[in-house]
């Protein structure tokens, strides 16, 4: 498939299938914590290794490395989220397929990242994992780390308002649901064990990059 608008496929059960984007698309997986974006992203950057994948938790552990043990994390958060910035804004002005885990209660972030893509003619498309808050919390605890109350409720919030957008577009009350984002392809914890891989360039009339691995199916959007 190659999603376009808003593509929902929560609740459709079947085959696995590949989700195709440009060669050079900008793609955001986002969710509540413990709803399997970094479950998600390493499946489909396994089978597309052309892609760059930044995660902000690979730099949370990065800046942990050179912390003493005793310090909070709180205490250098704010560095860690600037490294983790700088690290998406080098990534994006790079080129190339770039996968990004992003919560998606930060409405701000994907326009600057669709501004940031856009400059160089490239397109940002949204993945939004909408488990619901209870498979989220089971997801943490099977993982064995734990987002805060706070940080929890806030991101919870945020992603009502895009999932009421979204739903807003779908009744036909709103035009565009993200206006930054080329396609928003909904899953939730069925139809993300679907979504076997991401290709990049092959089959979408775009881009020279194609992901290898044999055809796992097609789903229609």
């Amino acid at each position: 498939m190659e999603p376009r608008g808003l593509v929902d496929l929560r609740g459709e059960d079947g085959a696995p299938f590949a989700v195709h984007y440009p060669g050079d698309a900008v793609v955001v997986v986002s969710g509540l914590p413990g709803s399997g974006k970094s479950t998600l992203l390493r499946r489909w950057s396994a089978r597309a290794p052309q892609a760059v994948t930044v995660d902000p938790r690979a730099v949370h552990e990065a800046c942990a490395a050179v912390m003493p043990a005793r310090l909070p994390y709180a205490v250098y958060r704010p560095w860690a989220r600037l490294e983790h910035f700088r690290l998406l804004r080098r990534s994006v002005r790079r080129g190339g397929p770039l996968l990004v885990h992003d919560c998606g209660s930060r409405a701000w972030m994907r326009r600057w990242l669709a501004r940031e893509a856009a400059r160089q003619g490239r397109e940002l498309h949204l993945v939004l994992l909408d488990v619901g808050a209870a498979t989220a919390l089971d997801g943490q605890r099977a993982r064995g780390r734990r987002a805060s109350r706070r940080a929890f409720a806030r991101h919870r919030r945020g992603l009502g308002r895009l999932r009421a957008a979204l739903g807003a577009h779908a009744r036909g009350t709103a035009v565009t649901p993200v206006p930054e984002a080329v396609s928003v392809l909904l899953l939730d914890g069925v139809s993300r064990s679907r979504a076997a891989e991401a290709r990049f360039g092959s089959g979408t009339g775009r881009g020279t990059d194609s992901a290898t691995g044999p055809d796992v199916g097609t789903a229609q959007g």
